[in-house]
């Protein structure tokens, strides 16, 4: 089993979600968020004067899959967050060790199935 966050544009929610959707996946967790990589943040005008900021805002995707089923959604994502331009953001892959359903009991990969 395995854990993937993707950071991606706000904008791009809506075609992961179909992608993933489109694979199979059905559950995943979303959460708004702010940073920056390569970006380093932009200026703003507020009121005559120029300020950086920082952090930019994005979306953090996470989705629990079974190993059959990573290689899919993770090609899923990246094809429908890219745009070609900075920011697109970052998929990470991570193992999970355990997975527990709490209204049933059901564990693991019978967890992370309907």
């Amino acid at each position: 089993m395995k854990l993937i966050t993707a950071i991606i544009k706000p904008f791009k929610l809506d075609t992961v979600r179909a992608a993933l959707d489109g694979v199979g996946v059905q559950g995943l967790t979303v959460t708004d968020v702010k940073g920056f990589g390569r970006q380093k943040g932009h200026t703003e005008l507020y009121r005559g004067a120029e300020y950086l900021v920082d952090f930019l805002p994005k979306i953090k995707i996470e989705v629990a899959v079974s190993d059959a089923d990573l290689d899919p959604a993770v090609e899923a994502i990246a094809n429908a967050a890219r745009t070609g331009k900075i920011g697109d953001g970052k998929i990470f892959v991570q193992e999970l060790t355990r997975v527990i359903r709490i209204r049933t009991g059901e564990q693991d990969a019978d967890a992370l199935s309907n």
